[in-house]
């Protein structure tokens, strides 16, 4: 499982997405969420403005498991 480091309280999943190397740009995460299955902590969720804290899990079909640290 990778860590992502934030420096703010959270961080959308949108942004996350970018951050964790899983798409190049923010602009590709709306059409990258509609193909591509992602659970946050163990549920299905693929709202491009779901806010992630520290301690989240998020695994992204295709590019790997991650933890928000």
């Amino acid at each position: 499982m990778k860590e992502v480091t934030i420096t703010t309280a959270y961080i959308t999943l949108g942004q996350f997405l970018k951050i964790a190397d899983c798409i190049g740009t923010g602009g590709q995460a709306k059409f990258f969420l509609q193909e591509n299955e992602i659970h946050i902590n163990g549920e299905p969720d693929n709202r491009r403005g779901r806010k992630l804290y520290p301690g989240d899990t998020v695994v992204v079909e295709g590019c790997g498991s991650f933890k928000v640290v």
